[in-house]
């Protein structure tokens, strides 16, 4: 979520995510076709580590296997800060690890001086990998960190951007930009049709408010794009600065994001945590993902919170992340019991679960319950990407369209 509204910030159009566990290595090239459409390059990041992908299953979500799925030549980005001759050594493993990854690039980062470049690029010559670019060190386009990612940029948003213009003089100066778009264009096309939030024949439409701000920032690009093709109208409210929902609200959308580090401003807005809470009891569909379910629960680290789920929340040095599978054993309209789902975890708070509510998952690993549903609310710590799943979005709107009938 956060490397991807950096992404948007430099390019002016949406980041997205190319995830093979999430969406199936089957909807790889569509959701490319689709992100890149009207674009003349396309530039993907690599998490992790090249190779990295969910434990246990081999190559299945790392940046290679993307790679290899598009057909996308690599251009490995190496830390060279204290590195000389072993760069050749690490450079030729990751090409030669696996020969159907086109490691076609390098860029040498946070290098010392233009000696040190040179000396690295003597090491990398007999490679025959072209070296494309040569970056000093340079503090003034670091960002700052928090837990195993950046700031989000929508709470930083000048300086990001202040370190983007940096950034793009800095590469624009120390990178052969040619080589890199010719890399580029060099890639293979990708046949076939681009991935498509289908419009339904049913265009009723409901509005459906949808948290942001800085405390709730995490949400897929597609997630919006699949709500709006079946009817929807999002709108974006803040819960650290709106003190009444959107008028209108058909149903709720509470996304992840950092709510603990605004726990104090979104306790002191009472009067939109009251509004949330009517509007659950009311029996509108609520939608809530990790920050999210934070934010309906009772208290985040003894401060009130909506008090919509009867269960405490505390920060803790903990963290839960990986890769879930996971099947709803929750009755809720958007998400019916026996609808199985990929999705991902990463939190560093625990719950006490409320004895009223019932589970929203059934955790394969683990053999697990999580999240809570109680009527039309559901919550839990589970991130999903709807691409592969768009009935969801469909059920949300029917069932936000049927409340709206019926509150009039």
């Amino acid at each position: 979520f956060i490397d991807p509204s950096y992404h948007a910030l430099a390019t002016g159009r949406p980041g997205r995510n190319l995830d093979a566990f999430m969406s199936g290595p089957d909807l790889i090239a569509p959701l490319f076709r689709h992100g890149s459409a009207q674009a003349e390059i396309a530039v993907i990041e690599g998490v992790m580590g090249l190779y990295d992908g969910a434990s246990g299953r081999g190559e299945l979500a790392s940046t290679a296997h993307v790679a290899k799925l598009l057909g996308a030549p690599v251009v490995l980005v190496v830390d060279a800060a204290a590195m000389a001759r072993s760069v050749a050594a690490i450079v030729h493993g990751y090409a030669s690890f696996d020969p159907d990854v086109g490691v076609a690039g390098v860029i040498l980062n946070r290098v010392g001086s233009p000696a040190h470049a040179e000396l690295l690029r003597e090491a990398l010559g007999p490679l025959g990998i072209p070296v494309l670019g040569a970056l000093p060190r340079d503090d003034g386009v670091a960002a700052p960190e928090r837990h195993l990612g950046l700031v989000p940029a929508v709470e930083r948003e000048r300086q990001a951007r202040e370190a983007i213009e940096r950034l793009a003089a800095v590469v624009a100066d120390a990178c052969d930009l040619d080589g890199l778009i010719a890399l580029a264009r060099s890639a293979p096309e990708t046949p076939g049709e681009a991935w498509s939030p289908e419009p339904s024949t049913d265009r009723a439409r409901v509005r459906i408010a949808i948290a942001g701000g800085p405390a709730f920032s995490f949400r897929y690009e597609e997630n919006l794009e699949l709500l709006r093709a079946v009817g929807a109208e999002l709108v974006e409210f803040d819960p650290l600065t709106d003190e009444q929902l959107p008028a209108r609200t058909g149903a709720l959308l509470l996304t992840g994001g950092f709510p603990e580090v605004y726990g104090e401003q979104l306790s002191d807005n009472w009067a939109l945590r009251a509004e949330i809470a009517a509007l659950a009891r009311a029996g509108r569909p609520v939608l809530a993902e990790c920050g999210g379910l934070l934010y309906l629960c009772s208290t985040l680290d003894g401060r009130p919170m909506c008090d919509v789920i009867e269960a405490n929340a505390t920060m803790t040095k903990r963290l839960t992340l990986g890769y879930r599978e996971a099947t709803a054993t929750g009755a809720h309209p958007a998400w019916p019991a026996g609808t199985h789902v990929r999705g991902h975890e990463f939190h560093y708070s625990r719950i006490e679960p409320s004895a009223g509510d019932r589970p929203a998952w059934r955790i394969a690993s683990g053999d697990r319950d999580e999240g809570h549903v109680a009527g039309r609310v559901h919550a839990s710590y589970l991130h999903t990407h709807w691409a592969a799943t768009p009935e969801v979005a469909q059920r949300l709107v029917t069932e936000a369209t049927a409340g709206r009938e019926v509150a009039a």
